[in-house]
This record gives C-alpha cells, structure tokens and sequence, in this order.
C-alpha cells in the first residue's frame, strides 16, 4: 500500500510537507498542493483515517445530527454536507436524535459525544441547555443548517421574509382571505420552532401591512406532511365552512397535501383557491405550484465548508449566513375570482 513516505519520495518533498499538503492546511501553498495530490492520485494513495488521526488527533469526521431523514428538505441539506466532506477526504457521521427524554439523552452522549468527530453540524434541531454545555466542553466547531437557533450560528433562509413574500404574492393577485398552513413543530424531537414561527409571523406581518386583520381561525396544522395537511384541508372543506380564496402553505409538501384534497372535493386549484408554498420541492413542478424557491443542498453545502475551513486553520466564521430565496410563478396561483 502506498504510504505518504512513497509520495515524498516520488516528488523529493519531506513527509510532513506532503503530510500537511494531505490534510489541506494553509501553511503549504497551494501549488505544492497540487503537486502533492497529483502525485498521491498517480500512485493510487488512499489516506488511512486511523492513521491521520494519530499523527492529528482528529477523525477526519464531522458529525451530522438529525431528526430525520425522510423529508426532501433535510435529504437535500445531506446530500450537500456530503458533496463537500467527500471533497475534503472527510467521513460523515449520521446522529439521528430523534426521541424523547432518556432515548434523546443516550442518542446524544453515546452517538455525538462519545464519537467526537471535529466538528457538529446540526439539522433544523435546537439542544437543550444541557446539552448545550456538554457541546461547549467538547470545545466542537458547531454549526446549524435549516433553522436560526439562540446563540449558535446559522445557514439557512429568512424565515418572516420568506412568509411574508409568500403572502404578499396572494395579496398582490387581489386575495385577502388567505389559509395559513402552518408546519407546527414537533417539540418532543427538538426541532427548533423558528421555522414555522417564522414564517407564519411573515404571513401575519403581509396580512397586517395590506390592511387585513389576520384570523386565527384561518390557520391550520400541517406538521410539514402532505397527509396531515390534506387531512387538515379536508376538514375545513367538509365542515361546511365558507373556503379561503389562496392558501399559504409553510411547505411545499403541505401544499401538496392541499391540492390534493381541493381537486378531491372538486374545487379548482386556482379557479377556486390559489396555493402558494415554500421550497421548490422537486416534485413542485409536477403540481405546477407556485413557490418561494430555497436550495437546502447548497445551505449544506455552505455549512459544510463554514466548518471545514476553520478545521483547517482559517479564521472562524462567528455570523450566520442568510440565503436567498426566489419566487417561482406556476399555475397554482392567480387572481382572485370571487
């Protein structure tokens, strides 16, 4: 097996240099990188984790912590963490905290903290202040993508922004009786609540602005799931109410839900009632919705990189980063016909 020692002498470097040219560190300038890497691809050189991980005391990974894998939205932000550590010759290590009391306890002593990979890039979830000092004692870079969180720094978008420039864009089309699907949080899982928070304060904010009282009764459940959202849209529809002229769904996939139960029960999506979401899920354009765009993979991708650069020695990105977000106009929303 080829060995850093064999690439140092190919090239007639030291070993450290090629060490250090290896793990990317800034005192090596960057054309000895190259040289370095080409010669280490030439000779088929494959880095032993174990290995550097003596020689640094690092394990080459970066712990990612989740609530969940099933939704689009947190898939995404992995497959982005993952592009860049794959780039970077680092391992991810998947933490599903996911639970309650002591399960939650165990999942995060036994999986985060007894792991101690370098680094803690955390999913939309927020930690209890527990928690959160036994992730300072590690003295761990941390990062959290998806969600602002009090105290930490962030990658993501801006939540009241983004709500209100989803409703505004109702308003805009003449609608001022406007359904607000909530996500909700499911707080038994530690999910941060600023998200949903967030964007039903945008939807309020537009509301307010334009001159509408907003409605408390005009808001629904939706849980960020398709099912409970139609459920929730069913509901409305055979309870005899008179129905909203647009819907704001706080997500894609809750939009979808709302769609799905509309053209159920025979109305028109948006000759009947308009639907907006938030996302750019890639099954939006098969609903042909109309959306606020983010891109979960690059806010992976940037929290990802927030992370590596200060492992390897650049100064320590203390701000948070805000993303932006776009309008996608489809064939679910239009003006107001009643």
């Amino acid at each position: 097996m080829v060995g850093i020692e064999d690439i140092a002498r190919d090239i007639g470097m030291s070993a450290s240099t090629v060490s250090r040219a290896l793990r990317d560190l800034p005192a090596v300038s960057e054309k000895t990188k190259e040289i370095v890497r080409a010669a280490a691809d030439r000779l088929g050189y494959v880095r032993s984790a174990a290995a550097s991980g003596l020689v640094t005391g690092r394990t080459m990974a970066i712990s990612l912590v989740v609530p969940s894998v099933s939704l689009w939205f947190y898939s995404q932000v992995i497959e982005g963490v993952d592009s860049q550590l794959r780039e970077a010759d680092y391992d991810m290590a998947l933490v599903n905290l996911g639970g309650v009391g002591v399960e939650r306890q165990r999942a995060f002593r036994r999986s985060l903290l007894r792991h101690r990979g370098d680094a803690v890039l955390a999913l939309c979830l927020d930690f209890s202040d527990e928690e959160r000092e036994e992730l300072r004692q590690t003295r761990l870079p941390v990062i959290v993508v998806g969600t602002p969180v009090s105290g930490l720094r962030f990658v993501g978008i801006d939540e009241v922004a983004a709500g209100a420039q989803a409703t505004q864009h109702l308003i805009d089309l003449g609608h001022r009786d406007i359904l607000h699907i909530t996500g909700g949080a499911e707080e038994r899982l530690g999910l941060s609540l600023r998200v949903p928070q967030g964007r039903r304060w945008g939807y309020e904010q537009a509301l307010k602005a334009a001159g509408i009282t907003p409605n408390p009764a005009r808001v629904v459940e939706g849980r960020f799931s398709m099912e409970y959202s139609r459920t929730a849209i069913d509901t409305l529809i055979e309870s005899g109410e008179t129905m909203p002229t647009a819907i704001f769904a706080a997500s894609d996939e809750m939009a979808f839900g709302a769609i799905l139960s509309l053209n159920h029960h025979g109305l028109d999506v948006p000759g009947d009632v308009s639907v907006i979401g938030i996302d750019d899920h890639e099954m939006s354009s098969s609903f042909y919705l109309t959306t606020l765009a983010q891109r979960p993979f690059d806010q992976g991708v940037h929290g990802a990189q927030i992370l590596l650069d200060e492992l390897c020695g650049k100064p320590a990105v203390r701000t948070s980063r805000v993303l932006p977000v776009h309008l996608v106009t489809r064939g679910s929303t239009a003006p107001v016909t009643r």
